[in-house]
């Protein structure tokens, strides 16, 4: 999912999101030892993704943070 797609969604969405994505990339590690991947690529799309997640959380935490110092 595209960055401009992840901000449109709320926090509850991306919450699913991100536990999805981590369930994900412990299913594709535990593929990759036990040699049954076989597209290697999709290990660093999940971790990337899950990356963009985090960075959306923690940029929506800074503008409440702000937004509530403000008052």
């Amino acid at each position: 999912m595209k960055a401009k797609q992840l901000r449109e969604l709320s926090d509850d969405e991306l919450l699913v999101h991100l536990r999805d994505a981590r369930k994900e990339l412990f299913n594709l590690r535990f593929q990759h030892a036990t040699g049954q991947l076989d597209d290697v690529h999709k290990l660093n799309m999940t971790r990337r993704e899950i990356a963009r997640l985090l960075t959306l959380q923690n940029e929506r935490q800074r503008e409440r943070a702000a937004a509530g110092g403000e008052g």
